[in-house]
């Protein structure tokens, strides 16, 4: 009907009005037939178009009337209000002007996945649906990620695992030193040359051997220094003998002229210096207590007649010092004071060092 257009309508109508005039009154009449009918069907789909609108508005607003089964069993009728949702709850309208508030957490399953499908309630009713096991494993399923692992080397044999890495190569390096510095050790406690000593601790593999045997043999003890000991203690004992010789003058009924007699009294003796007193390491063990109690008399500032003439002579890994006072003690050293001319110097003398230790006179 609507598929010519109104123009070529009117044109087709042209040419019968030259010709018939009985043809003009029928092509009049069918023109008014044909706008009058357009005009009314256009009409109506518009009426059609706006009722559907407003029905379309008032949906909007509201769910149709339906029947909704609550929780504690009742089944509510009534249309939801979803322009009153809210976190509490929505309206209802079970009635002409009746309305009533009912929480979310009262509502089936059903009809709360049903409510989740409109826009406006959603975001209510969503906490309140409970997940079906298939979604509650997804949610909280872990994904648990495998770490990176190192690969572990091949096996093989300790010391040749020592020497592939570099903490092993640190370990026995550790061990090497620490063995010649035990070396080193023994022979300073053992006075044994430390060069002999720490150079066979040198040896690899051999080498942790010679701190074992040189501390399991005695200390040496050194002939020299006993012999010129005994020699000094003896001396005096063999100059008395040369004093005694026999004087002619002192014999018994020797003449003596002019009865002059000579003095027969005896020469006093020349005191003879104290004996040395040596300690070895080894037989003593060097601290402070042993300081503290053999040499108290080296700590005062004045001593005593008996002891003012007697020096300590240290005998250290650094050479040989001669002192008259210990100025300073602690637990691991002591501060020797040596005299230099007429100027005096302390030095200090760690106890791990010293290999002897000789009380005699300062004459001696």
């Amino acid at each position: 009907m609507f598929e010519r257009p109104i123009i070529p309508l009117l044109q087709d109508s042209i040419t019968p009005i030259t010709h018939s005039p009985s043809a003009f009154g029928r092509l009049s009449f069918s023109y008014s037939f044909r706008q009058i009918h357009l005009l009314s069907h256009i009409a109506v789909r518009t009426r059609y178009l706006i009722i559907g609108c407003l029905l379309c508005g008032l949906l909007a607003g509201r769910v149709c009337a339906e029947a909704y089964k609550l929780t504690t069993g009742e089944t509510l009728n009534g249309e939801v209000l979803a322009a009153s949702a809210n976190d509490q709850g929505v309206q209802v309208k079970i009635g002409e002007g009746q309305y009533q508030k009912v929480p979310w957490a009262s509502f089936s399953q059903d009809d709360l996945k049903t409510f989740a499908k409109n826009q406006r309630m959603e975001p209510f009713v969503q906490p309140f649906i409970e997940p079906n096991p298939e979604e509650k494993i997804k949610r909280t399923e872990v994904d648990i990620k495998q770490p990176q692992r190192w690969e572990r080397p091949p096996r093989q044999s300790l010391l040749g695992a020592m020497f592939s890495s570099i903490v092993g190569l640190f370990a026995l390096l550790l061990v090497y030193g620490a063995t010649i510095y035990a070396g080193y050790e023994v022979a300073i406690f053992r006075a044994q040359p430390p060069l002999l000593v720490a150079g066979l601790s040198a040896i690899p593999g051999l080498g942790i051997l010679a701190p074992i045997i040189f501390l399991s043999m005695p200390t040496r003890l050194k002939g020299g220094a006993q012999a010129a000991d005994t020699a000094q203690a003896a001396a005096p004992q063999a100059a008395a003998p040369v004093q005694e010789e026999v004087n002619p003058m002192h014999a018994d009924g020797a003449a003596h002229p002019g009865a002059l007699k000579l003095h027969t009294d005896a020469e006093e003796a020349k005191p003879a210096h104290p004996e040395t007193i040596t300690f070895q390491r080894g037989q003593f063990t060097f601290n402070r207590r042993f300081f503290e109690t053999k040499f108290a008399a080296f700590f005062g500032v004045i001593r005593r007649d008996k002891e003012k003439d007697l020096v300590l002579v240290i005998k250290s890994s650094r050479g040989e010092f001669i002192g008259q006072r210990i100025s300073r003690i602690a637990a691991s050293d002591l501060h020797l004071q040596v005299q230099h001319g007429h100027a005096t110097e302390e030095m200090l003398i760690p106890f791990q060092e010293i290999q002897e230790i000789r009380l005699k006179h300062k004459d001696a």
